[in-house]
């Protein structure tokens, strides 16, 4: 009779054996190469009951719903890799083209300040009313500033170096895009793996209930292994469902940062266990000498200079020019009456820079160098200050999966097994199966999150601590009128 039962007993906990080997076999860590998500499928629906003690072993209590699947449409779509999202990020971002059109003003106002004034044409009437000269003098006249000192050259200049800091601000935006979506692609993909591990615990648990039940029918389990089995397969449905959201919430991140929020949600293709392997003395110092930043900050200090070397200059009077041809009605004789007639007029001259010499915009201009030099000494500390802890995190966090990998997860299995195998020959209770089945697959979920941080800051890294990929980029100048056609200068 013994041999009987214990035979009934192995066949009933077979299913629950290979499920276990199937899962150590796919563990995160011992494979992580796995991203199939599309042969999902539904365990049987189950009828709800009260929760009681079971009066016939074969049926289920409480509340048994069938396994939650939001992501069927998702698993039939293809894959989508990192470069398919860096591509629409290029295509679709705003941002990337709000800084190619500050590029494309700063260029304009170049080109604008650099334009000579306009002449001046006109009327000149002088001792109309004539009197006894007979009629006045009317004619017209054409004038002309002619600037001196190279004033323009140099206005010029300040826009054309206004739009170098402007491209380096274009590039730390290019960056910022870039490193968004490389970040949201790997927390989705780590979500993905999430969702993998939350189904084979669902399966799991699910197969425990029905082989709790059968071994209730033989006598070999009670009410408490059959509630404390159901909890179990309640909570890993929750866990599915949260995860399945989080993968979707996730994929909507990414896809807003690659500027296609209408996107349909479909798999991620990439290995998140190929943690790049970062040289951080090196990146650090990288990031302090050739972030855009720190190039747009140094090129601020060269539109400060040009900008100083011009307000030196524009204390030098332009030359106004004036010349015009008239007729005189005065008449120079009286038998025959006869008129003075054509005459022809001219003036030059300049304005004396006695009471303004352009003082207050030079010393502005001075003050600016100032304040450009100390924000390049303020950006290279705050890129340093951000790059620290990001190096920290990242060691940090490799190390951890690193150990997930080879030390935890795989002593959490062995664990798993030798319980379940105790169990099949009755030396230990249920409750310790389910207690290192649970344990094996948090470790897993644990792995997977230390290697989703690992990416987040290796691409911070990476792409020299830019964020804010959605952010709208900054400018250089200002969109204030230049060299009005009218002005006759710079404004």
């Amino acid at each position: 009779m013994k041999s009987i039962v214990a035979i009934t007993v192995a066949s009933c906990l077979a299913v629950t054996t290979a499920a276990a080997q199937t899962s150590q076999q796919s563990m995160p860590g011992m494979d992580m190469s796995q991203h199939d998500m599309t042969n999902m499928q539904n365990p049987p629906n189950h009828t709800d009951q009260q929760i009681q003690e079971p009066a016939n072993p074969m049926t289920p209590t409480g509340a048994a719903w069938p396994m939650p699947e939001l992501l069927q449409e998702v698993n039939g779509r293809p894959p989508k890799k990192l470069s398919e999202f860096i591509q629409l990020g290029d295509t679709n971002n705003p941002t990337l083209k709000q800084a190619a059109a500050i590029v494309r003003r700063s260029e304009a106002q170049a080109k604008q300040a650099g334009l000579y004034p306009n002449p001046s044409i006109g009327y000149q009437g002088e001792q109309i009313r004539g009197g006894s000269f007979g009629g006045g003098e009317h004619g017209a006249y054409i004038a002309q500033s002619i600037v001196l000192g190279g004033k323009l050259g140099l206005r010029r200049n300040i826009y054309e170096q206004q739009k170098k800091s402007d491209e380096a601000s274009a590039e730390a935006q290019i960056e910022r895009v870039h490193g968004d979506i490389a970040q949201a692609f790997y927390k989705t993909l780590a979500a993905q793996e999430t969702v993998v591990v939350r189904r084979r615990l669902l399966k799991l648990t699910l197969d425990a209930v029905e082989t709790v039940h059968q071994l209730t029918n033989v006598g070999q389990a009670d009410a408490p292994d059959i509630l404390q089995s159901e909890v179990e397969a309640e909570q890993a449905k929750i866990e599915y469902t949260t995860a399945q959201r989080n993968f979707l919430q996730n994929f909507r991140v990414l896809a807003a940062a690659a500027g296609k929020s209408d996107l349909p949600a479909s798999p991620l293709d990439g290995v998140l266990d190929a943690i790049p392997d970062i040289d951080t003395e090196h990146i650090v110092a990288t990031i302090i000498q050739d972030s855009p930043t720190v190039k747009q900050a140094l090129l601020d200090i060269t539109v400060a200079e040009a900008t100083l070397k011009d307000a030196k200059r524009e204390s030098i009077p332009d030359l106004q020019l004036k010349a015009g041809e008239q007729y005189n009605f005065e008449t120079v004789s009286v038998l025959p009456t006869k008129a003075a007639g054509p005459q022809s007029f001219a003036s030059a001259g300049v304005n004396l820079p006695i009471w303004n010499r352009n003082q207050g915009a030079k010393q502005a201009a001075d003050a600016d160098i100032d304040r450009a030099q100390q924000e390049l000494q303020r950006v290279k500390l705050s890129l340093r200050q951000q790059a620290e802890p990001l190096v920290q995190m990242y060691l940090s966090s490799k190390f951890e999966a690193d150990r997930y990998r080879t030390q935890l997860i795989p002593r959490a299995g062995q664990a798993y097994q030798l319980y379940l195998q105790k169990y099949q020959s009755m030396a230990t209770a249920y409750p310790q199966v389910l207690v290192s089945q649970r344990t094996l697959f948090q470790l897993q979920v644990s792995y997977i999150q230390a290697l989703s941080i690992a990416w987040q800051n290796a691409i911070a890294l990476q792409h020299l601590t830019l964020k804010g990929g959605l952010e709208a980029p900054t400018a250089t100048g200002t969109a204030t009128t230049i060299n009005l056609p009218g002005g006759g200068g710079r404004e």
